[in-house]
């Protein structure tokens, strides 16, 4: 039977319910749909919805994110397509919607997280599933930022996503959400991706530098490269699925977080 959802964009979906035929265009939520038990109604994913690895393998790849395969999403002929404002490309997702049923997420916080792992799991059938996963993320990060008080931790830190040219995670972002739940004050104060370089981020004396593994993978010698020049700084590599997967691997990131805060709470 046909069922109309609303999406985090204000869009009114109408989705042949419950969805037997599915393709993710984003892998924090390619995760979650394997999480609340979509093994076969999955059709299609991204090249970089690498979890869980086992099922990844399994599944046509349609390209990737930004990069969509249109002519492949169209030979799998799904009944629902899930993707984002932000890691998918406008014009791919606007031609899909003319053919087929897109349900979109757009999240820059934990709320919104939250919001769209519940609407999800309206969506394929899967709310008991949704709503523990979501009491688990509200429990732990909120366990999370009464630690963070405790240890007092209050630093300031810029987060480096991409080298040449170098961009950081600036306000609005999922990220600089998370910095802020771990009581960390962003030093980037432009909005969504800033390029800048590293002279700038020396002006502004940021107490530790985040070197993410993704998208960009920075690596040990990245990190020694930037701490020789930060000297006053700390230069940390993080785990970039921890702070930007905003979907069922939000469980998992607590107790990364639990750890992260003790380790710069004696920095």
């Amino acid at each position: 039977m046909q069922r109309n959802f609303t999406d985090q964009l204000g869009r009114i979906v109408s989705v042949n319910y419950p969805p037997k035929r599915i393709v993710s265009l984003v892998p924090s939520q390619t995760e979650l749909l394997f999480e609340l038990g979509m093994d076969k109604e999955i059709v299609g994913l991204t090249k970089f919805c690498i979890h869980p690895i086992e099922k990844f393998a399994q599944c046509v790849k349609v390209g990737g994110t930004k990069k969509l395969n249109i002519e492949l999403i169209r030979g799998l002929a799904p009944d629902l397509i899930i993707g984002n404002k932000e890691e998918n490309q406008q014009n791919d997702i606007e031609e899909l919607m003319q053919e087929f049923p897109v349900w979109m997420s757009d999240i820059n916080d934990l709320e919104a997280s939250m919001d769209m792992i519940a609407k999800i799991g309206t969506l394929v059938d899967r709310e008991p599933e949704a709503a523990y996963l979501n009491h688990l993320i509200n429990a732990g990060f909120t366990d999370l930022q009464t630690l963070a008080a405790q240890y007092g931790i209050n630093k300031t830190a810029a987060y480096l996503i991409w080298k040449e040219p170098y961009l950081f995670a600036g306000k609005n972002t999922f990220i600089d959400h998370l910095l802020t739940v771990n009581g960390l004050i962003n030093v980037i104060r432009q909005s969504r991706y800033p390029e800048s370089t590293l002279s700038e981020l020396a002006l502004l004396k940021p107490d530790l530098i985040f070197l993410s593994s993704e998208p960009y993978p920075f690596k040990q010698q990245h990190l020694d490269e930037i701490q020789k020049l930060f000297p006053q700084s700390k230069v940390i590599l993080v785990d970039g699925e921890m702070f930007s997967w905003y979907g069922s691997r939000l469980v998992k990131a607590v107790q990364y977080f639990f750890q992260f805060q003790k380790k710069i709470s004696v920095i």
